[in-house]
C-alpha cells in the first residue's frame, strides 16, 4: 500500500495525505510527500525521464523528476510531480530549489491518489500560464490521459491506449505508448 503524507516544513508536522485530500485544506509552506511508490509507478516514472531527457538534451527544455519541487504560483505551496518540463530561462536559477515555470507536467496515477492529481492538484496547476500539457499515467492498465492547453486557453483531453503513438506536443515529443510501460506491467 502507497503511503503519502503532507510535510509541514515549519513544524515538521506529518498528516497522512487522504485526511489532507478529504479536509481539503491548503496551507502555507505544505509539502506532499512520497513514500512506498510501487515498482510499476517507479519504473514507469523513469522510462517517462529517460525518454524526455533524451529527446530534449541541448534543447534548452529541462526535465526533472520527482525530487524537484514546483511551486505553486499564487502561494507558497509546493508539490512533487512525478515528472516536470521547464523550458523557461527563470528556472534554471540554482539557488533557487523549485521550479515554477512549467510546460509539461507528468503524473503515474496510483490507486490512493488518482482522485486528487485528476481533481485539486490538475485545478492548482491549471492556474499557470506557462503550463501547456498534463499527463496522467494509468500504472494499472495501458492508458494515457494527455490534458493540453488549446488556443482558446481551454482544456482538451487527448487519451490514448494501447497500440496507439503518444505525443506530448508541448516538447515535441512521441512515442509508442508501450515504451512507457517498458518493464513495468504486462502488456497483452
Amino acid at each position: 500500500m502507497n503511503v503519502h503524507f503532507l510535510v509541514f516544513a515549519e513544524d515538521r508536522l506529518f498528516v497522512p495525505l487522504s485526511l489532507f485530500v478529504e479536509l481539503n485544506s491548503y496551507c502555507q509552506s505544505a509539502t506532499p510527500a512520497k513514500a512506498g511508490e510501487s515498482k510499476p509507478h517507479a519504473i514507469i516514472t523513469g522510462n517517462v525521464f529517460a525518454l524526455l531527457r533524451n529527446h530534449l538534451r541541448g534543447s534548452g527544455c529541462m526535465p526533472y523528476m520527482a525530487d524537484m519541487k514546483v511551486r505553486k504560483e499564487t502561494s507558497n505551496f509546493f508539490y512533487y510531480p512525478d515528472v516536470a518540463v521547464s523550458c523557461d530561462e527563470r528556472d534554471k536559477n540554482a539557488a533557487e530549489d523549485f521550479i515554477r515555470y512549467l510546460r509539461l507536467i507528468v503524473e503515474v496515477l496510483s490507486p490512493t491518489t488518482a482522485a486528487f492529481d485528476r481533481g485539486d492538484k490538475f485545478a492548482d496547476y491549471r492556474i499557470s500560464e506557462s503550463l501547456q500539457e498534463y499527463v496522467l499515467i494509468n500504472q494499472e492498465r495501458v492508458s494515457v490521459e494527455c490534458f493540453r492547453r488549446n488556443a482558446e486557453g481551454l482544456w482538451v483531453l487527448y487519451p490514448y491506449s494501447q497500440g496507439q503513438e503518444v505525443q506530448f506536443a508541448s516538447v515535441n515529443f512521441s512515442c509508442g505508448i508501450e515504451t512507457l510501460y517498458e518493464d513495468a506491467i504486462e502488456i497483452g
